[in-house]
């Protein structure tokens, strides 16, 4: 029956959803109870990932929550470059004793820069990880993810909400901006229209409006050969790039869009890298 109304509703994974689901009400009497809840409000268009508590991204769960941005799983090829840079051939391990400053602005529920930080570790690095968001709800749940790992998280405005002591030093500015065009957020699936915060879908008339302010101040930020990271649509690509050169930052594109790849994600990251 539960998968039955799941797959009437419209969701292509029922049955993985109705485990799930399942999972998330619990053993004992009230089981089925809580079940039912949670059943209905997915039917009536709820994130999955809100009505679990958590969000699977990069290998691991993340708790997020309603009112807070759910990551993509396109996402991960973020990570993927991030991590790149700090292999023993890329730039970040030319000195192995020194600390990785990674910021995760725009962060949402931290899983962007958390699993950064994890990668880094397994890497060998050492790591300083800050994260920031505009919202509260985003970043009560990023505390929640983040403080575990040492990260520091912030409540403001994009670079407004670090610590000044940043400036000049960050080594990986990861950014997961929103950059739909405004007039274009109606055509979104209801679960991310209608549940997920405007401030985080939201990139004003082309897509670009956050974007534009974050290239402005990374290079501020940004340590000698230190990267910008942020996720585009593949429409966006060349205003980006133009962008990013316009602030005197190397620009190069990465994208993951082989369907026949294990890890192939469709997602479109641009890094911008200060001069050294």
């Amino acid at each position: 029956m539960v998968v039955a109304r799941l797959r009437a509703a419209g969701c292509v994974f029922a049955e993985d959803e109705a485990a799930l689901l399942r999972e998330a009400a619990g053993p004992g009497a009230r089981a089925e109870v809580a079940l039912e809840g949670l059943v209905a409000r997915r039917v009536a268009g709820e994130p999955l990932e809100h009505l679990l508590g958590w969000v699977a991204f990069a290998g691991r769960r993340w708790s997020v929550g309603p009112g807070v941005f759910v990551p993509r799983r396109r996402t991960e090829l973020m990570v993927r470059a991030a991590l790149a840079l700090a292999r023993p051939a890329g730039p970040l391990l030319a000195q192995p004793t020194a600390p990785v400053t990674v910021v995760d602005l725009c962060c949402g529920c931290g899983a962007v820069g958390g699993a950064v930080a994890l990668g880094l570790r397994a890497q060998g690095a050492h790591m300083v990880l800050h994260a920031a968001d505009v919202a509260v709800a985003a970043t009560d749940h990023a505390r929640r993810n983040l403080e575990a790992l040492g990260g520091r998280v912030h409540t403001g405005d994009l670079f407004d909400a670090l610590p000044a002591h940043l400036r000049g030093g960050v080594d990986v500015l990861l950014c997961n901006a929103p950059y739909v065009p405004t007039d274009a957020i109606a055509t979104m699936p209801p679960e991310a229209r209608d549940h997920e915060p405007a401030v985080a879908l939201d990139g004003g008339g082309d897509g670009l409006d956050v974007v534009r302010r974050v290239v402005a101040g990374a290079r501020e930020w940004l340590a000698p050969g230190g990267s910008l990271l942020f996720e585009v649509g593949t429409g966006q690509v060349d205003a980006a790039t133009r962008l990013v050169g316009s602030h005197g930052l190397r620009p190069r594109v990465v994208t993951d869009d082989d369907p026949d790849a294990d890890d192939a994600t469709g997602g479109t990251v641009v890094v911008a890298t200060s001069a050294d």
